[in-house]
């Protein structure tokens, strides 16, 4: 995905992941992963260590999707708040998410030592600051339901040092961690091959199926039949409704730029401003020899396919880092990744609500990707090995979101509000108004169409209703990618499908068949 033209680059791309090679032929395993992002590697690594047999498939290379796009926090100061989520899964559910959170972490590091992963691992501090001294109270309410969690090693800091403190206090959150992602998932794949898994790239999943024996199909013709299968493709391409309505694509924006080692410590960042921000620091290596400490900085999150102002967000993500960062030099990194946020701020991990018991599912990472993704591999480890595991209930797909039922609703009503770009104009009149390497939505009588001038004036069309549940997609000046605003499905610029819950791609229309207006 990162050699797309147009498309933004993150400072981990440059990252040599070992290439899987393509799927030619049927098979059968003990478990199917289907995705090789965190969560799968993960879920297929840990099921391998237990002597399952195991296929992993995926459209593309290992760490291509979201996982390439990550900030990469190890944390257990949970996205949403700790005063949130006991209220939405009470004092026994919070701790269960500090617990798993800690656990997530505690096993990345010791596998990186177990595998011998070289892959910048640090421990570090976390700092959760307030945005206003108007928060004051806020820090202080969630500080004692962060201790209610569990999480007794963390302190309320009154006078905190800092790039944050002028803000008022901060709750500092020890042992909290740091790594490259795609350094780690690079070892986690050597381990697999070296390990027997049968992994697969260009394998694009057309259908998932229950059964005694599940059946996964791809677009090739292959067939891989398995005792259990986990899809882990960020959200679900085998979940049509009763996943999507329970949580909400979201793009979140970033930016790296050099800082001098002596001008900040290595820690990690949150504030609660609405959108808030994070922030950590990344040790980057030059082809020559050089090195540099990178300071990233995101935010400016929006729904996925309801804003096109990429630019906007990225300076007044700078605007923000160096009021704050003074010493922060020339951005040299700008990236955006696709946060899928549940509506009750934890993951779904476990059986695909409506399957058979051997279906798995995880999605729903919350700004959390490498724990939640973590988490998924030994949850789904002991759910396929039979295990009890204590952290099952909280992450059940299944479960219904009483208690946030409001951010339900309003999330349900947003979706439908995006059904009536049926009837609105298309972005351009005409297609000669789109610029060479470009895109906009044409009106075409009663439909749209997704047109895409490429850097020689050649106008490629494609129809601009997503393949998922027939929203009409969005163009991403940033990323060069059709967005759809209702459940985060994700097209490149000639319609090929990049992000699920969609799994087929635009469909194509003749020049000949469109009568433009």
């Amino acid at each position: 995905m990162h050699d797309e033209p147009g498309r933004t680059v993150s400072i981990w791309m440059s990252e040599n992941i070992p290439q899987l090679p393509p799927i030619s032929t049927g098979a059968h395993a003990d478990v199917c992963v289907v995705g090789a992002g965190i969560a799968g590697i993960t879920t297929a690594y840990c099921l391998m260590k237990e002597g399952r047999s195991v296929i992993l498939l995926d459209d593309s290379q290992p760490g291509s999707g979201m996982t390439e796009r990550t900030t990469a926090h190890l944390s257990n100061a949970i996205d949403s708040g700790y005063l949130d989520i006991e209220r939405l899964h009470g004092r026994s559910g919070a701790r269960l998410a500090a617990e798993s959170h800690t656990a997530a972490i505690d096993w990345i590091e010791k596998t990186i030592k177990d595998a011998r992963i070289d892959c910048d691992f640090l421990r570090v501090d976390g700092y959760l600051c307030a945005a206003s001294p108007d928060d004051a109270q806020h820090i202080k309410d969630e500080w004692m339901a962060v201790l209610r969690a569990g999480l007794s090693e963390v302190e309320h800091v009154t006078r905190p040092a800092g790039p944050l403190a002028k803000n008022g206090p901060c709750l500092r959150y020890p042992h909290q961690g740091q790594f490259h992602p795609l350094k780690y998932l690079a070892g986690l794949v050597k381990a697999l091959q070296s390990g027997g898994c049968r992994a697969f790239s260009g394998a694009h999943v057309t259908k998932v199926e229950s059964g005694k024996q599940a059946r996964v199909e791809t677009s090739q013709g292959c067939v891989v039949t398995a005792d259990a299968v986990v899809v882990a493709t960020n959200t679900p391409i085998n979940n049509m409704v009763a996943i999507h309505t329970k949580q909400a694509a979201y793009i979140t924006y970033v930016i790296g730029a050099p800082i001098p080692a002596e001008a900040i410590e290595q820690a990690l960042w949150w504030d609660i401003q609405d959108p808030y921000h994070y922030v950590r620091t990344q040790r980057h290596s030059f082809p020559d020899g050089r090195e540099e400490l990178l300071l990233i900085v995101g935010g400016e999150d929006h729904k996925a396919g309801q804003a096109d102002d990429a630019e906007r967000r990225y300076g007044r993500l700078e605007t923000w880092a160096r009021e704050y960062f003074p010493a922060m030099g020339a951005v040299s990194y700008r990236w955006s990744g696709q946060v899928m946020e549940t509506v009750d701020g934890l993951a779904f991990i476990g059986k695909n609500p409506g399957d058979v018991d051997n279906i798995y599912i995880a999605t729903g990472d919350c700004g959390m990707g490498m724990t939640h993704g973590t988490i998924a591999g030994l949850l789904l480890t002991d759910l396929i090995m039979g295990r009890e595991c204590p952290w099952a209930s909280l992450y059940n797909p299944s479960r219904q979101p009483v208690k946030a039922m409001g951010e339900f609703v309003r999330e349900s009503l947003n979706v439908v509000a995006q059904y009536t770009d049926w009837v609105t104009k298309g972005d351009v009149e005409r297609e000669e108004d789109i610029a060479n390497d470009q895109g906009a939505v044409l009106r075409d009588g009663l439909t749209k169409i997704a047109a895409y001038r490429d850097a020689d004036g050649t106008l490629h069309t494609c129809s601009a209703v997503c393949t998922h549940l027939n929203c009409i997609v969005s163009w991403n000046h940033s990323e060069h990618t059709w967005d759809c605003p209702c459940h985060g499905s994700r097209f490149d610029r000639f319609g090929k499908v990049l992000n699920g819950p969609a799994i087929t791609d635009l469909a194509p229309v003749k020049r000949k068949e469109r009568t433009p207006t």
